[in-house]
């Protein structure tokens, strides 16, 4: 028995990914698309982070918070649509067995410690904003450090577990993945073996891992709300909710993308609403971040501006 299921296992060496669209003749334009919304997701990444470290007033817990997050958009990005547009530039749809379990690890890993992130700008705008006189060293270098490696620590345990119960899966055919990435609903599917324990598992621990920063977002954000709403001044209520306005975009934009994302973990039929999420998750959200985050906010704007027009006097 053991040694038929280790011969299953290993049946499946390679799956299938389809990929966004079937049709030949749109590839190309898909393959533009996602190259040029990788370099836009780089280019603005990288300049926000560059941004935050020559402005010296961008020196800030909440900024620090924000240049991990941009690191982190970097990574979640480069995890998927590389390997994506490499397949379409070879006409091959092929992903080996351990590369897919490769990018479901570091995509879950990169995730989590988006969700961590979030989390811990939550609790420095409640700090910034419920406890003004304390925020310094409640917020001091080493709590931000300490903030970010937890979060590092918490979605890694999260990813290898992810990981770890989708390797104990026998894969023995089919071994077409109806998406352009490795992820749990759709190797799930392909599985051979139950899953009985395997999503009950998974599903415990997305509820840890990220409803209870979800949870701690909310809250922190009911104690904002209360506070801001005690102050007289109309234009000091607009400039605590301006400092909010762009991280609780963030948030739900991230959260909701996700939680469609995976509330259909274990449905009979996986349909092509699965791609658009994928999408959200994997290109539009790491594009959206830095644009969110700047729009409204004249310091990050000044900065990128100073950043620009350095590199314009380099050239």
């Amino acid at each position: 028995m053991d040694q038929g299921a280790g011969t299953n296992r290993i049946a499946v060496t390679e799956f299938i990914l389809l990929g966004l669209l079937e049709n030949e003749k749109l590839q190309s334009v898909v393959f533009i698309l996602f190259l040029f919304a990788y370099l836009v997701t780089i280019g603005s990444n990288l300049s926000i982070l560059a941004a935050i470290l020559v402005e010296s007033k961008l020196h800030t817990p909440m900024y620090f918070f924000l240049g991990n997050l941009s690191a982190l958009d970097v990574g979640c990005i480069t995890v998927t649509v590389p390997a994506m547009l490499g397949r379409l530039l070879s006409h091959k749809r092929t992903i080996p067995y351990e590369a897919c379990l490769t990018q479901l690890f570091f995509f879950h890993l990169l995730v989590g410690v988006d969700c961590f992130l979030l989390t811990a700008m939550a609790y420095d705008r409640f700090l910034a904003i419920c406890r003004p006189l304390t925020y310094s060293t409640r917020m001091s270098q080493t709590v931000q450090r300490m903030l970010v490696a937890v979060s590092w620590a918490c979605a890694f345990t999260n990813a290898l577990t992810h990981t770890v119960a989708v390797s104990t899966l026998n894969f023995c055919g089919p071994s077409v993945i109806n998406h352009f990435y490795c992820d749990l609903p759709q190797l799930f599917q392909l599985s051979c073996s139950s899953t009985q324990l395997n999503e009950p598992l998974l599903f415990a621990v997305g509820f840890i891992m990220a409803g209870t920063p979800l949870a701690l977002v909310v809250t922190s954000y009911a104690h904002v709300a209360a506070a801001v709403l005690r102050i007289r001044s109309v234009e000091g209520r607009k400039k605590a909710f301006s400092t909010c306005g762009s991280h609780l975009s963030v948030v739900a934009i991230f959260y909701g993308s996700g939680i469609f994302n995976y509330m259909q973990l274990g449905s009979a039929k996986l349909s092509d609403k699965d791609k658009a999420f994928g999408i959200f998750n994997t290109v539009i959200n790491p594009m959206l971040n830095p644009i969110i985050y700047s729009l409204r906010n004249p310091d990050v704007q000044g900065a990128l501006w100073q950043v620009l027009r350095g590199r314009w006097s380099l050239a």
